[in-house]
C-alpha cells in the first residue's frame, strides 16, 4: 500500500508541475501571437490555466477536477503552444521558412 501512495505522491507531484510550467509558458509568450494564431487570448488561458495548477496543488489526484485540469493543459500544450510559438518565431533555431534541409531556398537562381 505504501508503494502505491508513494506512487501517486509522485504522479500528483508531476501533475503539479506540468501545469506549472504551462502556467508559465503561456504568462511568457506575447498577448498578440494568441490572437494572430486564433486561440482566444492570453488572458483566458492564463486564467484557465491557472486555476488547473491551483486545482491539482489542493485536490488529491483520484477527483475528478484535477483531470479536467490536466485536459485543459494538455490542450494548451498539443494545441495552443505550437501554434503561438510558430506565429511568434519560438522554437526555431534561425533560418527562415523558405529554408530547406541543405539551406535557403533560393528559388533555381
Amino acid at each position: 500500500m505504501q508503494g502505491f501512495a508513494n506512487f501517486m505522491w509522485l504522479l500528483s507531484l508531476a501533475l503539479i508541475v506540468f501545469s506549472g510550467f504551462a502556467l508559465i509558458d503561456a504568462a511568457i509568450r506575447r498577448e498578440d501571437a494568441y490572437r494572430a494564431a486564433d486561440k482566444k487570448t492570453k488572458p483566458f488561458w492564463l486564467i484557465i490555466l491557472g486555476i488547473a495548477f491551483v486545482v491539482n496543488l489542493l485536490f488529491p489526484i483520484l477527483s475528478f477536477l484535477p483531470i479536467i485540469g490536466l485536459v485543459a493543459t494538455i490542450v494548451y500544450m498539443v494545441d495552443v503552444r505550437p501554434a503561438i510559438r510558430q506565429i511568434s518565431g519560438g522554437g526555431r533555431r534561425g533560418g527562415s521558412s523558405s529554408d530547406g534541409p541543405y539551406g535557403p531556398y533560393n528559388g533555381g537562381r
